[in-house]
Parts: C-alpha cells; sequence; structure tokens
C-alpha cells in the first residue's frame, strides 16, 4: 500500500525497535487512507505520476500490482491499456479498490512476504509502490515477485529514500547508522483511526545488493521532482520536494 504520513513522537528506543506488520491497522482506517491517497501532494502528484511515467506504455502488458492498497494505480495503469492483477494483505483496502474497480476486477488478499497465488512467468511487469520499505527481509519477496514475472519483464518499485529517512530520524533525535538496517514507528491518523505501522529503512547499497541476488538487472535509479501542476496546490510543501527527494525508484529487469 502506498504510504504517506509523519515521524510520530515515539520514544528513541521505541521508534528503532523491530515491529510486525499489521494489515488490520490499514483495515481500520482504510476509508479515510483512501481519502487522502486520492489527492496527496506525495502520492496524486510525486509517486504515482513518476512510476506511471516509468512504466511507459502498457497498452496490452499484463501487469501486477503488489501492495495495492484502494487501487489508484491499478486503475491509472487499467485506463492505459494494462490488463492490471493486483493483492493487498489488508482486505479492508482491498474493500475500497474494488468499490473504485468493479467487481470484476482481478484483486486477491495476499501477504507481501509470503508465496504469492500467480503462476511462474505470468506478468510482463510487476509494480510495487511504496511497499518493500515494510519489509525487514526483501529476499523471499523478490524471489517470488522474479517468479511471475516473464523473462526479461521489468519490476518497477519505489521506495522510501533512504537519505532522506536519516536525516528525519537524526532531526527527531535519534543519530541511526545508516549503514545499518533498522525499523521505525510511524503514527498516523485518518478518518478518525490511529495506527502505529513500522518501516523498515535500509541503506542503498543493501537495496541494489538485494536486487541483484534475487537475478535483477538494474535498468534505472531515478529520483524526480513532483508535477509542475502541484507548484499551485500545494505552494507550501511543493519547494521541499522539488529541491530534495523523498522517494527513490527503481526499474529492474528479469534475467
Amino acid at each position: 500500500m502506498p504510504r504517506f504520513g509523519c515521524m510520530s513522537d515515539v520514544p528513541e528506543e521505541d521508534a528503532l525497535a523491530p515491529a510486525p506488520s499489521r494489515a488490520s491497522d490499514y483495515d481500520n482506517m482504510a476509508e479515510g487512507y483512501t481519502a487522502e491517497n486520492e489527492t496527496s501532494l506525495l502520492n496524486a502528484y510525486y509517486e504515482r505520476p513518476a512510476t506511471l511515467a516509468l512504466a511507459g506504455d502498457v497498452t496490452g502488458r499484463r501487469i501486477l500490482d503488489a501492495g495495492c492498497g484502494s487501487g489508484p494505480l491499478f486503475a491509472a495503469l487499467r485506463d492505459r491499456g494494462a490488463i492490471v492483477s493486483g493483492f493487498d494483505g489488508s482486505a479492508g483496502m482491498l474493500e475500497q479498490a474494488r468499490r473504485r474497480l468493479g467487481a470484476d476486477a482481478d484483486l486477491q488478499v495476499a501477504d507481501l512476504a509470503g508465496p504469492l497465488p500467480f503462476p511462474d512467468n505470468a506478468f510482463d511487469d510487476v509494480v510495487a509502490s511504496l511497499v518493500l520499505h515494510y519489509l525487514q527481509d526483501w529476499g523471499p519477496t523478490l524471489t517470488e515477485l522474479r517468479r511471475v514475472l516473464k523473462p526479461g519483464g521489468r519490476l518497477i518499485v519505489s521506495v522510501d529514500h533512504p537519505f532522506v529517512i536519516n536525516l528525519m530520524l537524526r532531526h527527531a533525535g535519534p543519530r541511526p547508522d545508516y549503514f545499518e538496517t533498522d525499523s521505525r514507528v510511524e503514527e498516523w491518523t485518518m478518518g478518525g483511526q490511529t495506527a502505529q505501522l513500522s518501516f523498515w529503512h535500509r541503506p542503498l547499497h543493501a537495496m541494489t545488493d538485494a536486487f541483484t541476488a534475487a537475478s535483477f538487472l538494474i535498468s534505472v535509479i531515478n529520483e524526480p521532482k513532483p508535477v509542475p501542476a502541484a507548484r499551485e496546490l500545494f505552494p507550501g510543501d511543493f519547494h521541499i520536494l522539488n529541491t530534495f527527494p523523498s522517494f527513490l525508484f527503481f526499474v529492474l529487469h528479469a534475467e
């Protein structure tokens, strides 16, 4: 599920302590999450346009939306002529996706960290939009995503930028080691519901090592800017994203 939110004021020892993912937290705030994701600067005017630009012409391509959330990227890819399937760990988010996409949309509940309910070589592309940073260990997930891709297929990934996360944590108080893989907690309140969600941050070299270990070739590393229309809509925050990245994007090819 695409992310947005802010750092919580949790104590330092809790902010960096490993914590399990909680799909039920997204169930509780699915409606509020969907509403904010629809029009937010980070998602609607920055991350999704960048992912779609990297995908390019997708007409007729079979695409898996991994961690599809309420389906905005699924919808955009389908509108561009792709044949899209999606999965998410939250049944509540998939309920929102079905409202958007229709009852005939190919959507399934599945755990990003576990075996996927799709056959080998099923997809031309997989998009993993702001979801890998929920995982402590990328290895099994990347192996599964590689399995369901056709040879030469693409995995398009966006994640929290490791530089900005390290700077945020340092600004908040703790001084984490950039070179370590650690977790943090963010507190989100959406639709009147509050949840503490865990994320794993890792250095850039750990990301690229994981991709190559899973037999992916890295063809693009991208640090885009928000779309120009965001300047008028978000005059207070546009300058930040236009001068310093929040997310990091990759295009990988299955060997």
